[in-house]
């Protein structure tokens, strides 16, 4: 999530002080719903590629709700062999630790309180996910390249649905637009994990397929496509996952969250053991 998508230094003209009426408490829940993913995916691309926390990059997690700790293997830095998927890592670990100091920067401005990090599970999380998907009794993201890519693709399509369904729920008008900053550059990631895990081979290919009707079944909808298209022999890449209008899919909060938490209308679990912090969880 990217680096550039609004200078810090220009939020206090972005991110006005929060207006009077309803819109502005439901913008502060909003953005505090995508922090809770943004701590998520910081802290998997923070520890993938240094093999430690977004604090020990220096970001406070501090904030309203219960703070948390991240549940992870020992010594999680991916042992990257191959040099460009370790950069493309690096570059994207950039990016998602950048979105979290940015959304919680902008709810300090605009006079609100960014809610803390909630306890994340970077463990056993995978390790149930792969027995729902049916690609194995369990699954380690830090393994290797290719399981990191699997790893990334479970969040990045999340995280472009995610952001596009928040959208209507947003009034501010400069929220909205980095909301859509956002979202532009979830996108551009989402492409990259798509792409390299498309070339990997039948493999991983499968294995997108799997992952991608777990997700719909949990958001229940028709809302996810892995990053083949069609039926054998004559499949082709499916490398932008759309609708018939071919408009990046929209989930509401709490399809995300079903996702988020494994289980249809719960309000703990999987990603998050004890559930999201803020009004929205």
């Amino acid at each position: 999530m990217g680096a550039g998508v609004l200078s810090l230094g220009a939020l206090g003209t972005l991110v006005p002080k929060a207006r009077a009426g309803n819109g502005p408490g439901q913008d502060a829940a909003v953005l505090n719903f995508a922090l809770n993913l943004e701590y998520l995916e910081a802290q998997y691309y923070i520890y993938a590629t240094t093999g430690g926390s977004i604090q020990a990059q220096g970001v406070d997690i501090s904030g309203s709700g219960t703070q948390g700790s991240v549940t992870i293997k020992p010594n999680p830095q991916v042992p990257f062999a191959v040099p460009a998927i370790q950069q493309y890592a690096q570059e994207i670990a950039t990016d998602e630790l950048n979105h979290v100091k940015f959304l919680r920067t902008a709810l300090i401005g605009a006079g609100e309180q960014p809610v803390a990090m909630p306890s994340i599970d970077l463990l056993n999380s995978f390790n149930t996910l792969a027995q729902a998907a049916g690609i194995g009794p369990s699954f380690d993201p830090f393994a290797n390249d290719t399981n990191f890519l699997v790893g990334a693709f479970i969040f990045e399509d999340v995280g472009v649905t995610a952001y596009h369904g928040a959208a209507p729920l947003i009034t501010n008008r400069d929220y909205l637009a980095a909301a859509a900053g956002i979202l532009g550059v979830e996108a551009y990631h989402a492409a990259i994990i798509r792409t390299l895990l498309y070339q990997m081979g039948s493999t991983t290919q499968t294995y997108t397929a799997k992952i991608s009707a777990l997700r719909a079944s949990l958001s229940g909808a028709t809302d996810d496509q892995g990053v083949l298209s069609g039926t054998s022999p004559n499949q082709v890449a499916n490398l932008v996952p759309t609708d018939a209008n071919s408009l990046v899919f929209s989930r509401t909060t709490r399809q995300v969250l079903n996702i988020a938490y494994g289980a249809a209308n719960a309000s703990t679990g999987l990603f998050y053991p004890a559930g999201m912090n803020g009004t929205i969880h």
